[in-house]
């Protein structure tokens, strides 16, 4: 690989793994929000979280244009507290890979937290142990797997966000240039597809190993708690 290319996908790495930083606390309060709350409201939550999953993602990137970008609310505010933008920046890629990612993340948890046993919080609570405690010495230990399993599948997404990226951060060299991004650029070039070949194959690389460690960590914690 070229050095250019090397320099793709370490972007694309790191703008994966603060994409999951971000999400993780949101995420696991979220999930545990939505696995607990018994609401009529819990359904409307639940569905504005998951709205990334079906909207078109050029039109999730043109809404987060308009809440960061230069005239966007937050950029605006942004701007006039660092005098720095957040739109075109590698902090958009790391917002728009976050918010398409989220929902994965957000329903993992769900589903993981759903799956403790209630009892065993009731206890921990008949022993004294408040709320928070309960939340983080029961809750989140049993609910470990969805977690990873959340956290790399965020992950994982992150890898192929294309649509929402190109709006709100654009195709910059050494700035936003995710593999997808280059991907398209390449094949968009004369003698370019050696290396969108050479990028998707790194791509899928990187997943497949995410995936097989986020496995190996699942498999290990189930085996503990048996």
């Amino acid at each position: 690989m070229t050095p250019a290319e090397l320099e793709i996908v370490w972007l694309t790495l790191r703008v994966g793994v603060l994409s999951v930083a971000m999400s993780l606390v949101p995420g696991v309060l979220l999930g545990w929000l939505l696995a607990r709350w018994n609401s009529p409201l819990r359904a409307l939550v639940q569905g504005l979280i998951m709205l990334p999953l079906v909207l078109p993602p050029v039109v999730t990137g043109y809404l987060l244009l308009k809440v960061f970008g230069v005239r966007g609310p937050v950029g605006m505010a942004f701007d006039a507290m660092f005098g720095e933008r957040i739109a075109f920046t590698t902090a958009a890629c790391v917002i728009a890979a976050s918010v398409v990612g989220f929902p994965l993340m957000v329903e993992s948890i769900r589903l993981s937290i759903l799956g403790v046993d209630r009892r065993l919080e009731q206890v921990s609570r008949s022993l004294g142990r408040g709320r928070l405690g309960t939340f983080a010495r029961v809750t989140l230990p049993l609910a470990l797997p969805g977690i990873v399993g959340g956290s790399v599948l965020s992950f994982a997404r992150s890898l192929g966000e294309f649509g929402a990226t190109i709006i709100l951060a654009g195709d910059i060299e050494g700035e936003t240039r995710t593999i997808p991004i280059a991907v398209y650029g390449a094949l968009n070039s004369v003698d370019g597809e050696a290396a969108a070949l050479r990028l998707v194959l790194v791509s899928i690389a990187v997943s497949l190993m995410s995936l097989l460690a986020a496995f190996a960590v699942m498999r290990r914690q189930r085996s503990q708690m048996a």
